[in-house]
């Protein structure tokens, strides 16, 4: 459902300069609209799974996880929330609810949980980078250059050394690519309407796709998904 309504955002920016696609532009936003108060809808049991998962991650032994976590699943419990109160309203049980305050309090919500899953991101990338630092001091025998073969051309310093490295770790770790790319993406709808930093329904339906996407991907193949 998240997959269609951004692929009928993306759609719909790309053809609507066309005048013999007006009709089309048209039964495009009508479904987006559809599939988006649809989602709304489903997301009222979403509160209770991210108090569980919020708790859950509380749990955790490492401090920095377990902060970014458990303050990433209170604002997404939060944003469902709000989200909630909004489809209340679209429906007509709270007519006087204040959309553009519920609408703007909803998306901050969301903006906060994702600052926090990238800063979780960003801590694993950090420790990944340290201990191949670490190895990389401890060992120049043989034997490390042949477990390193990836890492050649790291030993110089500067941006192409972190560079490399960076990229070395993301591709020994799809997990972490993956949750990194999906909340990257899901970050353009936020910074636009909030106006941090303003795109366009294109660039934010083309990232809602790919979003989709590796979400999809993370559900077919679980192994791919980050560990919470």
């Amino acid at each position: 459902m998240r997959a269609t309504q951004y692929t009928c955002m993306l759609l719909s920016y790309l053809i609507e300069n066309k005048a013999d696609k007006k009709k089309l532009v048209m039964k495009l936003k009508q479904l987006e609209s559809s599939m988006s108060s649809g989602r709304k809808m489903f997301r009222l049991g979403n509160v209770v799974h991210a108090l569980v998962a919020a708790r859950r991650a509380a749990e955790l032994p490492e401090v920095v996880p377990r902060l970014c976590l458990t303050g990433s699943h209170l604002s997404r419990a939060l944003y469902f929330v709000c989200d909630a109160a909004l489809w209340l309203r679209s429906v007509g049980l709270q007519p006087n609810l204040d959309k553009p305050k519920w609408h703007t309090w909803a998306t901050k919500c969301y903006y906060c949980s994702l600052l926090m899953n990238l800063a979780r991101d960003w801590y694993e990338i950090s420790w990944r980078l340290e201990q191949a630092a670490l190895e990389e001091k401890a060992k120049e025998n043989s034997a490390w250059q042949k477990d390193g073969e990836e890492l050649n051309g790291v030993k110089s310093d500067g941006l192409h050394s972190f560079l490399c490295q960076l990229f070395q770790i993301l591709k020994r770790n799809p997990p972490l690519l993956l949750d990194l790319v999906k909340n990257l993406c899901d970050l353009s709808g936020p910074l636009d309407t909030l106006g941090i930093y303003k795109t366009n329904p294109g660039v934010i339906g083309f990232c809602g796709v790919l979003s989709s996407l590796v979400g999809i991907l993370t559900l077919a193949s679980p192994h791919l998904k980050l560990k919470q």
